[in-house]
């Protein structure tokens, strides 16, 4: 049960991860980065249950990753304007 457990945990990392590609590599507005909130949530559960401290940091840092991704590009956008 501890194995499952720890293979949703880390794919919770890796597609809350992957819900990120359409915006910052395709640069398309999608909102489907919402959905981290509910997966990286799933996560740290699950991390919680197995006591898996490296997991739950993992899922911890996905669930608050919009905040250093909007700052990193609103500051890129806020520096564009110097280099024109």
């Amino acid at each position: 049960m501890n194995n499952i457990m720890k293979i949703l945990a880390t794919a919770t990392i890796i597609i809350s991860v992957l819900l990120w590609v359409p915006n910052i590599v395709f640069q398309e507005a999608s909102s489907l980065w919402l959905y981290t909130f509910v997966f990286s949530g799933i996560g740290i559960i699950l991390s919680i249950l197995i006591k898996s401290k490296i997991l739950i940091i993992g899922n911890a840092i996905t669930f608050l990753s919009f905040f250093p991704v909007m700052f990193v590009g609103y500051l890129l956008d806020f520096s564009s304007q110097f280099i024109k």
